[in-house]
């Protein structure tokens, strides 16, 4: 069974689709890139899927349960991390997942395991005011993660975090998935899409308009050539498509005259733009 399956879903505001006509699935244990530039219906999506939010049309499955039917059963099989954080500043981070915990009916002895998976069990007794936006967000993704849920929603997990904090929550997002857990992401960095997500999902104007791997759509819409440069800093392309293509980069490699070398490939950015026709940041 998918973790996630969703037909013909849809949702209007005051006659606007906001979300038109998406149909999807998701696999166990994916990690899912849903992108899409601001406005094009992602969180009102994920709002869906998470059962805060009726579709005007469709039906989505979540963990087994009808979203529209089954909110409380769904409700302990997910997680979120929405892009607003909304901690208790006053709190401590551990009373902050104690709190969580007592909504969830969760045991108390799964908040250091959680606060250990992301890094935070030294720094647990600290007022959550004075933690740094990295901590933050690893706070929120120890509540999410607190009640060991089959299926967790990150919306712009990384957006304004250092390099550091953004590589350590990608690495959190590679182990949770070897763990079987399910993973619905958003993000506007395309880069983390393609490192992380097994495929990813272009949605504009309401519509996914792309479904695919980040290699699948890249080769798709990529040049069939090789970019070269040679010793003398001068640079060529070779067409794939060239019946000649062969023997000109036999002769280059057995002159010795190539400095480097790689294929045009587009990236996961580009792809997005030829597709839209706009950047994912808009």
């Amino acid at each position: 069974m998918n973790a996630i399956e969703v037909t013909g879903l849809s949702r209007k505001f005051d006659g606007l689709r906001a979300v038109d006509d998406i149909s999807f699935a998701v696999e166990t244990g994916e990690v899912f890139g849903f992108l899409g530039h601001n406005g094009a219906g992602k969180t009102t999506t994920i709002r869906m899927l998470t059962g805060q939010l009726r579709p005007t049309a469709g039906h989505a499955w979540v963990a087994g349960c009808d979203v529209l039917t089954e909110q409380q059963r769904l409700k302990p099989l997910i997680g979120a991390v929405s892009e607003n954080q909304n901690l208790y500043e006053r709190m401590s981070g551990r009373e902050n997942l104690e709190f969580a915990a007592r909504l969830y009916g969760t045991e108390m002895n799964q908040i250091d395991e959680a606060l250990r998976q992301v890094g935070l069990l030294d720094r647990a007794k600290d007022s959550a005011k004075n933690y740094s936006n990295g901590m933050k967000q690893r706070l929120l993704i120890a509540r999410a993660l607190l009640h060991r849920p089959q299926i967790v929603f990150l919306d712009e997990p990384t957006r304004g975090l250092d390099p550091v904090v953004a590589r350590d929550i990608r690495r959190l997002v590679r182990d949770l998935s070897v763990q079987g857990v399910t993973i619905f992401l958003t993000t506007h960095y395309m880069e983390e899409a393609d490192q992380l997500c097994g495929r990813v999902a272009f949605l504009s104007e309401g519509r996914i308009v792309a479904l695919d791997t980040p290699d699948n759509l890249k080769v798709s819409h990529g040049q069939r050539s090789l970019m070269l440069t040679l010793n003398n800093g001068d640079r060529l392309t070779i067409s794939l498509d060239d019946e000649n293509a062969g023997k000109k980069l036999e002769q280059l490699v057995t002159s010795g005259r190539i400095r480097t070398l790689h294929s045009a490939e587009a990236t996961l950015e580009e792809v997005f733009i030829q597709i839209t026709g706009r950047r994912l940041s808009e």
